[in-house]
């Protein structure tokens, strides 16, 4: 589980080929420092947006890892997910403050979704109790939460964040949700929800009916589509097996378990492999995939919670990559 400075080349298929770094991605300023990197989203400008565990919760880089700015100090609790609506506006999820928040470009927040600091209460089935991540519909600007960590549900509002309606519940059947972790509408509107601890992809209409599933995933963790003249969708997937206890027992040494990258076609079939090793520092390797996106250039960007699934573990604990840049090859 070393780290290293090289360059290492990822991807079982060479339509889906990488090179990786063991650093992080994005030179910063000496005044700010970067935290744990829970979402990342890439806006049509082809600017980064990291929604991280800092003082300034969203960090911004152009592709190439150039600072541009931060901002949102005091604006959120605990970073969880954040998208980018076709009105280019920055959707931020906080799963601390039990809220939405809807900020422009420039860091002016818009509107505020749920009531700060006020949970719903577990397994309510209302907004908010923890949730997740936001998505907007590209044909109505309906806004789409998933509300996962403390409640097992999705909820729909308009674009003025006048609540429509919630579906799901906990459980393994179809529409109910075990972590319900991270979600992504594409173009024709079908809402796609990274059912984490059920270790599978669930689709739906934008009423709530279930479609289909995709199985034969680690724990999806999060979603990215990419629209063109098929779609594709990149997961990022938690390692789930079981890590090193005392004992020695467990699959911690396990591969093809996560955490890892898979693109699925428009079938939920598997096209590409990313990352076949265990948690790992090394280039190439992959310790808690948590929020995903690619640029124009089909790079990826993955933000990893890497201090709270590995680093802070350590003896003595110590920061790992949270922030990853797979340039496509």
């Amino acid at each position: 589980m070393g780290n290293d400075s090289k360059t290492n080349t990822v991807g079982n298929n060479s339509d889906y080929t990488y090179s990786a770094t063991a650093d992080n991605f994005g030179a910063l300023p000496s005044e700010i420092e970067m935290g744990e990197a829970a979402g990342v989203a890439v806006d049509q400008a082809d600017l980064v947006y990291v929604y991280n565990r800092g003082k300034y919760p969203i960090i911004i880089f152009d592709t190439d890892g150039n600072f541009k700015s931060a901002w949102g100090e005091g604006t959120s609790v605990n970073p969880h997910g954040v998208s980018i609506g076709p009105d280019k506006n920055i959707y931020c999820v906080d799963a601390g403050d039990h809220t939405v928040k809807q900020f422009n470009a420039e860091g002016k927040l818009i509107q505020t979704i749920g009531t700060p600091g006020k949970s719903s209460g577990r397994m309510s089935g209302t907004p908010f109790c923890h949730p997740t991540h936001a998505a907007v519909s590209s044909k109505t600007g309906d806004i789409f939460v998933s509300d996962g960590y403390s409640n097992a549900v999705v909820h729909k509002f308009d674009s003025d964040g006048k609540f429509i309606m919630s579906w799901g519940r906990s459980g393994t059947d179809p529409g109910e949700f075990n972590t319900v972790h991270n979600i992504a509408i594409d173009n024709d509107d079908w809402v796609y929800i990274a059912d984490r601890e059920n270790h599978r992809i669930q689709i739906f209409d934008t009423n709530g009916k279930f479609q289909t599933q995709w199985i034969n995933l680690a724990m999806a963790s999060c979603i990215f589509i990419k629209h063109g003249a098929t779609k594709q969708f990149f997961v990022g997937e938690f390692f789930a097996g079981i890590r090193e206890n005392p004992s020695g027992l467990g699959n911690w040494t396990g591969e093809r378990l996560g955490p890892r990258i898979s693109v699925l076609n428009e079938s939920g079939n598997a096209i590409a492999r990313i990352g076949t090793n265990p948690i790992g520092l090394s280039a190439g390797d992959f310790v808690a995939p948590h929020g995903i996106s690619l640029d124009s250039k089909d790079n990826i960007y993955l933000g990893e919670v890497s201090w709270s699934a590995y680093g802070n573990n350590l003896t003595p604990p110590q920061k790992v990559r949270t922030i990853q840049k797979l340039t496509k090859v």
